[in-house]
């Protein structure tokens, strides 16, 4: 079973099984300060408490094959030593764990978006990513992760390796961000016509987060009847809610770049703070034939990407 260690006292402890929280995932990187301010403004503006998580994983073995290589008494000695060498990195990884969750507690406590009326709740475990935020997704209301993790921060490494497979599985909204925390003040959503940009256009609604931001709605490519009658029903809806929201088209023929080049190009001439868009709506193994938008787009924004399904 994974082991989980939990650092809030055990009144908030209560508080928090009994409703949902903003999850955010931190790994020790550059980012773990953006993913902590992100959450607590989150947070803040749902009135939720905040969840920290941080997943230890287990050192691999510096065991070897020794068989046949050397004398029996020297294999035994050497195979305690391995075994002592283990035991050791596997203490000091998990206390860097605790000292990181500490850390980043601490962190929210002093940001800016923090709320003394935000519960902060810190749990180390060990195994995968993607077990432990299944552990909590049903308690979850937003998952908020880094676009790059501890692993691959000094290379040059544009999404993290656990990124797909979140977003593939949980189905609960997920925040990816790269950059410093700014609150966001506009978004654009990647409107294609389908189920679930139609969904994206009533969670928009239904949340007071969109109050007081403009919105933009984008659809790219060839463009049929049915389709733009669903943008302009989206922009109805959205009207209707009382959210600020405008409707832009660019053909194929408008435009020669792909679909990610046309969605960056638009957020960068109107300074749009957050693009909101579908999670992989393919089957994974149609990314070999023919791609991933939402892949491409992560890749190269540095802007917060809000993925739904």
């Amino acid at each position: 079973m994974p082991h989980t260690v939990a650092t809030s006292v055990p009144s908030a402890q209560s508080a928090a099984a009994s409703q949902q929280s903003v999850l955010a995932c931190i790994d020790g990187s550059h980012i773990t300060p953006f993913v902590c301010d992100y959450a607590a403004w989150y947070a803040q503006k749902l009135n939720l408490p905040v969840t920290l998580l941080h997943v230890v994983h287990s050192p691999k073995s510096s065991r070897h094959d020794l068989s046949g290589t050397i004398g029996m008494d020297s294999r035994q000695s050497l195979l305690y030593e391995l075994t002592r060498l283990d035991e050791e990195t596997a203490r000091l990884t998990l206390k860097h764990g605790e000292a990181l969750v500490r850390d980043a507690k601490t962190h929210v406590l002093n940001s800016v978006a923090y709320s003394d009326d935000t519960e902060v709740h810190t749990h180390l475990r060990h195994g995968k990513l993607l077990s432990a935020i299944e552990h909590f997704a049903a308690k979850t209301r937003l998952v908020i992760m880094g676009r790059r993790s501890a692993d691959h921060q000094h290379e040059y490494v544009n999404i993290g390796s656990h990124i797909e497979s979140v977003a593939r599985t949980i189905q609960q909204p997920i925040l990816i961000c790269s950059e410093a925390f700014t609150a966001p003040s506009s978004y654009m959503l990647a409107f294609d016509g389908s189920p679930t940009a139609i969904k994206a256009v009533q969670m928009i609604c239904d949340s007071d987060l969109s109050r007081g931001t403009q919105g933009y709605l984008v659809m790219v490519g060839n463009h049929f009847q049915s389709r733009e009658d669903s943008l302009y029903e989206a922009q109805r809806q959205m009207v209707a809610a009382g959210l600020a929201v405008t409707v832009h088209l660019f053909s194929s023929k408008q435009h020669s770049d792909n679909v990610v080049k046309t969605l960056t190009t638009f957020q960068r001439e109107h300074d749009i703070s957050m693009i909101i868009i579908g999670a992989y709506g393919h089957a994974k193994w149609r990314r070999f034939f023919v791609g991933s938008t939402t892949t491409e787009l992560l890749a190269q924004t540095h802007v917060p990407v809000l993925l739904l399904h």
